[in-house]
């Protein structure tokens, strides 16, 4: 089964300084056809204003991963990590028993562009955990986290395995699947062919009972996306 979500048919919040798009049910945001996809519970497209961002405020029990793929973020928590997230870096934090925390624009002059993604740990409490790193992309599909941390990966207390996918022009990637497990993509940038289905930045696509994935790159311009991996 292939279920597209079209970017202009997700959710929609402003409130000046901050523009969001919600693939899943967030906030007042609310569409029971649209509450996740196994574990996996929020992906956010946010857009934040120069100087302004998400004052400190609490999380438990969530594996919460931002990626920005415009300007730079600046992370406080209340367990001593303060960080600055440049575009192409993924961090994850693992809320465990609670957590207080900040995201801000780092710039007073350029809007912060990034996705903040949520996914149901397998595990409650224990203690709060942060994470940051870039990835090399010098190959078409790169696992950027995954349940055990191998090969120097973000460690996720979840079944699920996020991974960066980038083709260049005419690019095509052809991977295995494992029809018990759901997938689910999101279009970060460019035009991409996922089976008969044509994707653009914003889409995304729920995938089931597949035993193969396939992925095009299509349109003028290279494709970013991110993939996930599900129980």
């Amino acid at each position: 089964m292939i279920a597209v979500r079209e970017s202009n048919s997700r959710g929609k919040a402003s409130f000046g300084w901050l523009d969001s798009r919600h693939t899943f049910s967030f906030g007042q945001y609310y569409d029971p056809q649209h509450m996740g996809v196994s574990a996996l519970r929020v992906i956010n497209d946010d857009k934040v204003a120069p100087n302004a961002g998400f004052s400190t405020h609490g999380h438990s029990n969530m594996e919460i991963i931002s990626y920005v793929t415009k300007g730079e973020m600046v992370h406080k928590d209340s367990e001593g990590n303060v960080q600055t997230l440049p575009a192409g870096e993924f961090q994850l934090m693992s809320a465990g028993s609670g957590i207080m925390h900040s995201e801000y624009n780092a710039s007073s002059e350029e809007s912060l562009h990034f996705l903040q993604i949520w996914v149901q740990p397998n595990e409650k409490g224990g203690q709060p955990g942060y994470q940051q790193k870039r990835f090399v992309t010098d190959s078409a599909l790169v696992p950027v986290i995954t349940p055990d941390g191998k090969d120097g990966t973000l460690k996720i207390k979840q079944d699920a395995t996020i991974s960066e996918l980038n083709l260049a022009y005419g690019e095509s990637i052809d991977i295995p699947a494992n029809e018990e497990r759901n997938y689910y993509l999101h279009v970060v940038e460019g035009k991409l062919a996922v089976e008969s289905k044509k994707l653009s930045a914003g889409d995304g696509v729920a995938i089931s009972k597949y035993s193969r994935l396939a992925f095009k790159q299509c349109g003028d311009e290279a494709v970013k996306a991110i993939l996930f991996d599900l129980p």
